[in-house]
C-alpha cells in the first residue's frame, strides 16, 4: 500500500511539473502580448517655420505658371527635359553615377540593420548538443573508488530572451525603421540633384560651345577687316594706328577662342564625370539654339508643398527615429525580464539519449531592476532628448533653406524674360551701330576707333545674351529641382 501511494505521489509530482511548464509558457505568451506599447512621446509633425505663401512683389509677378499645370514633383524628368540627347545622358547618369550607387547601397544596408533590430522581438531558438567525460579520483568519489563519469545531452532552447513589456526593443525597432525610410528619401534626393546637375552641365556646355562659335565668327570677321585695313594702310588711306587697332581685335578674338576651347573641354570632362561614363559624341550639343525648350509646370503652390521634397522627408524620418530613441531610453529605467529555457534529453550514454525517462527541461526567468548606475540611464535619456532637439532644428532649417531656394528661383523666373527682352534689344541696336560705324569708316568719315568700340560693344552684348539665355534655362531647372521634381 505504501509503495502504491509513493507511485501516485510521484505521478502527481510529474503532473505539477508539467502544469508548471505549461503555466510558464502561457505567462510568457501573455507577457509578450502585453509588450505592445512603448514609452515614446506621440509624434506630431512640427509646424513649418516659414510663411504659408511665397514672397510677393515686382520680382514675382511673372512666370508663376498656369494654375492648371501640374506641380513640379508630379512631372517625371523624362517629361520635363524634352531634348532627346539630354534624356539619354540623364538615363546614363542614373545607371552609372557612383553617388547614386552609394545611396542605393545605403538603402540595402539600412534594410538589413532594420531586420537585425526587428529580430530582437523574437526568441532565437538554437539546437544544443553537448558531451562530457570526467574522471573522479577515489578520494572524492562517493564510492571511494576512481570512476569515469559520462554525460551527453541534446535539446532545443533559447537564452536571455527579453520580454518587451516597456517597449524598449520596439522603440529601437521603430528607430531602425525610420532610419531605413530616411535612406530611401536620401536616394531620391541624390537622384533629383543628379538629374539637375546633368542638365545644368549639359546646358553650360551648350552655352560655351555657342560662345566658342561666336568667337570664331568674330575672328573670321576681324581677320577680313584686318586685311581690308592692311590694304588701306598700304595704299596710304589708313594710318598705322588703324592697322594696330584692327590687329588688337583679331588678337582678342584669338584669346577668346583659346579660352572657350579650354572651357568646352572642361565642360565635357565635367559631364563625363557626373554621368559616370564617356559621353557619346552624338549627344553633345552644338549650342543653346539647338536645344528643345523645357516643360512648363505649376509654381504658385502653397509653401507647405516643400514637405514633399525628399531631403525634407529624410530629415523628418530622422526626427521620428530620434523620437523613438527617447522611448528606448525611458524604458531603460524599468525592469527587464528575460528568459532562458531549454528542453531535450540527457543520458550517461549516447545510446540512452532517446530512451524513456531521459527527457528534461529548464525554465530560468531573470528580472533586472536598475538601482544604481552612476547616472548612466539618466544621461542616456538626456542624450536622446538633445538628439531630438538637434534633428528638429536641422529639419526646420532645411525647410527654411528650401523656402529661400524656391523664393530665389521664383524671383529670377519672374524677371529673366524682361532681362532677355532688354538684352536682345540692346544686341540688335549694337549690331546696327556696328554696321553704321563700319560704313562711316569705309567712306572715310570716322576713324577705326569708332568701329573698334562698336565691335567690342556688339561682342559683349552677344556674349551677355548667351549668358542670359543660359540663366533662363538654368533657372527653370533649378526651380524644378527645389520644388522636388526629378525624383523617382
Amino acid at each position: 500500500m505504501k509503495r502504491r501511494f509513493s507511485n501516485v505521489a510521484a505521478g502527481r509530482g510529474k503532473a505539477r511539473k508539467g502544469r508548471g511548464l505549461r503555466g510558464a509558457i502561457v505567462a510568457l505568451a501573455l507577457l509578450a502580448l502585453a509588450g505592445c506599447s512603448t514609452m515614446e512621446t506621440p509624434y506630431r509633425q512640427p509646424a513649418a517655420p516659414v510663411p504659408a505663401a511665397w514672397p510677393s512683389g515686382p520680382a514675382y509677378q511673372k512666370g508663376a505658371g498656369d494654375p492648371s499645370d501640374r506641380a513640379a514633383a508630379d512631372i517625371p524628368w523624362q517629361e520635363f527635359f524634352i531634348d532627346k540627347e539630354l534624356q539619354r545622358l540623364i538615363a546614363l547618369a542614373l545607371e552609372n553615377n557612383r553617388d547614386l550607387r552609394v545611396a542605393a547601397l545605403n538603402i540595402e544596408r539600412s534594410r538589413a540593420l532594420f531586420r537585425i533590430q526587428r529580430a530582437e522581438l523574437f526568441p532565437t531558438v538554437n539546437a544544443l548538443g553537448s558531451g562530457s567525460e570526467q574522471r573522479v579520483p577515489g578520494s572524492v568519489s562517493p564510492t571511494g573508488q576512481p570512476q569515469t563519469v559520462h554525460q551527453y545531452s541534446v535539446g532545443l532552447g533559447f537564452s536571455s530572451y527579453e520580454l518587451d513589456i516597456f517597449g524598449r526593443v520596439r522603440s529601437l525597432k521603430e528607430q531602425a525603421l525610420e532610419e531605413f525610410f530616411s535612406t530611401e528619401e536620401a536616394k531620391r534626393s541624390v537622384q533629383i540633384s543628379l538629374v539637375a546637375e546633368v542638365a545644368g552641365t549639359y546646358l553650360t556646355l551648350a552655352a560655351d560651345r555657342e560662345r566658342l562659335k561666336l568667337a570664331r565668327e568674330t575672328l573670321a570677321s576681324q581677320q577680313a577687316y584686318y586685311q581690308l585695313t592692311s590694304r588701306r594702310f598700304s595704299a596710304g588711306v589708313s594710318s598705322a594706328l588703324d592697322l594696330y587697332q584692327a590687329q588688337t581685335s583679331v588678337d582678342t578674338a584669338r584669346v577668346d577662342i583659346a579660352r572657350y576651347t579650354s572651357q568646352v573641354a572642361q565642360d565635357e570632362n565635367a559631364l563625363a564625370f557626373v554621368i559616370g561614363s564617356p559621353v557619346p559624341e552624338d549627344t553633345l550639343p552644338t549650342g543653346l539654339n539647338a536645344l528643345a525648350t523645357l516643360q512648363e509646370f505649376r509654381a504658385n503652390l502653397p509653401s507647405d508643398t516643400l514637405q514633399r521634397r525628399p531631403d525634407i522627408m529624410q530629415a523628418e524620418h530622422l526626427l521620428k527615429a530620434a523620437n523613438a530613441n527617447i522611448g528606448a531610453a525611458r524604458a531603460a529605467f524599468f525592469p527587464r525580464i528575460a528568459f532562458t529555457t531549454s528542453i531535450g534529453t540527457t543520458s550517461d550514454a549516447l545510446s540512452g539519449l532517446f530512451k524513456a525517462g531521459s527527457a528534461g527541461w529548464s525554465f530560468l526567468p531573470q528580472v533586472t531592476l536598475p538601482i544604481f548606475d552612476g547616472g548612466r540611464n539618466q544621461a542616456n535619456l538626456k542624450v536622446a532628448e538633445v538628439d531630438r532637439m538637434i534633428f528638429l532644428a536641422r529639419y526646420e532649417r532645411l525647410i527654411q533653406n528650401a523656402f529661400r531656394e524656391v523664393a530665389d528661383a521664383l524671383a529670377l523666373r519672374g524677371t529673366i524674360d524682361d532681362q532677355l527682352t532688354a538684352q536682345q534689344s540692346l544686341t540688335d541696336a549694337t549690331a546696327e551701330s556696328y554696321r553704321l560705324s563700319q560704313a562711316r569708316y569705309e567712306k572715310g568719315v570716322d576713324s577705326y576707333l569708332s568701329v573698334l568700340d562698336a565691335q567690342r560693344f556688339l561682342y559683349g552684348a552677344q556674349q551677355n545674351l548667351i549668358t542670359l539665355r543660359l540663366s533662363r534655362l538654368i533657372s527653370q531647372v533649378t526651380l524644378y529641382k527645389v520644388l522636388g521634381g526629378g525624383g523617382v
